[in-house]
């Protein structure tokens, strides 16, 4: 039986390690797996220490080669190593991006100016937030951002990229039948141009399920457990497949760009994800390059995942990744410092 477990973990975990290679219509329990492989790296992990503890070395080799295959994974998540402390002194761009959770609604506008007194203690040259709101009572947040970032491009609704350089060119990318959207701007910083990407994909659809599944307790109408397992499983794989279909919208718009790319934003997805992996295309991810230590970005309730992201492209060289565990919204705010190479 022991053996079977070990069999069949192997065979979940390399199908979650490569769930992401197709689009989740009509491969949504494959796709799902991606989500899964935690839980089954820490499996394999079990199972490799028991098949030592036996004494059973033939046995163990089918964990540990399962392990050393999700390495390239792993390296998703955690980075070994210190950050650069003199990343900074480079020559190269300081890129932000926060999804602000409509910085708390907060009418006094407070909290975005704290925002802003961040990005200047972080040096940063240009700002993608997602979920943004300019209005704080009588007054916009724009009014105040321009002393730093003199230059902005608005997209569609939450939308908006700040610059410390000139923008020469803007696009947003609107997404069908959802709020959501993504947008670029290309800026110009010296003798070169860069296009940068602010994107906003579908969110999962969770939080919004259990919302009104708990709406429905509280006026006395009783909701089943499989009912609700079934409600939470469409809307997830709903939010899937619509996310897949952005990403494409995004990718493809990137294959159009004739200067260097930065792609910022909330995906609203895991690493290897079929997403992750159409929008990161063979771009580079920042944190698997100069991250370090453990990277989740995302910090509202138990999930502590890493749906946050900042790429480049190959031209470019990547110098420092980190978050910073600010309160003001359930994301974190991810930074890095970026530049072309010599």
């Amino acid at each position: 039986m022991m053996l079977i477990i070990t069999f069949l973990l192997m065979i979940f975990t390399f199908t979650g390690l490569f769930g992401g290679d197709v689009p989740p219509a009509g491969n949504t329990a494959r796709a799902m797996l991606v989500y899964a492989l935690p839980l089954l790296i820490i499996g394999n992990v079990v199972f490799l220490i028991y098949w030592l503890a036996l004494r059973r070395f033939h046995w163990a080799c089918i964990p540990l080669i399962t392990i050393l295959c999700c390495i390239p994974y792993i390296g998703t998540l955690y980075q070994f190593g210190s950050l650069d402390e003199k990343a900074d002194a480079k020559p190269g761009l300081k890129i932000a991006t926060y999804n602000v959770a409509m910085f708390g609604r907060e009418t006094s506008g407070f909290m975005a100016q704290d925002i802003l007194s961040e990005m200047k203690k972080q040096k940063v040259d240009i700002a993608c937030f997602q979920e943004y709101n300019d209005h704080a009572g009588d007054k916009r947040n724009s009014d105040s951002y321009k002393e730093y970032f003199p230059y902005s491009a608005v997209g569609k609704s939450d939308m908006v990229i700040y610059s410390r350089y000139p923008i020469v060119n803007s696009k947003n990318i609107p997404f069908e039948r959802t709020n959501n959207s993504a947008m670029w701007a290309e800026i110009k910083v010296n003798d070169n141009v860069y296009r940068v990407y602010n994107a906003h994909l579908q969110t999962t659809g969770i939080n919004g399920a259990l919302h009104r599944a708990a709406k429905q307790e509280s006026k006395g109408i009783d909701v089943q457990n499989n009912a609700l397992m079934n409600y939470l499983y469409g809307n997830y794989t709903v939010g899937m497949i619509t996310r897949s279909g952005q990403a494409n919208q995004v990718a493809m718009d990137m294959k159009e760009s004739e200067v260097p790319i930065i792609v910022c934003g909330d995906f609203n997805d895991v690493p290897y994800s079929y997403v992750y992996n159409t929008i990161l295309g063979d771009m580079i991810d920042g944190f698997k390059e100069c991250g370090s230590g453990y990277m989740n970005t995302f910090r509202g309730g138990k999930k502590k995942v890493r749906i946050d992201y900042i790429f480049h492209s190959k031209e470019m060289e990547g110098f420092s990744y980190y978050k910073k565990e600010l309160s003001y919204s359930d994301h974190y705010p991810i930074f890095m410092r970026v530049g072309i190479k010599q």
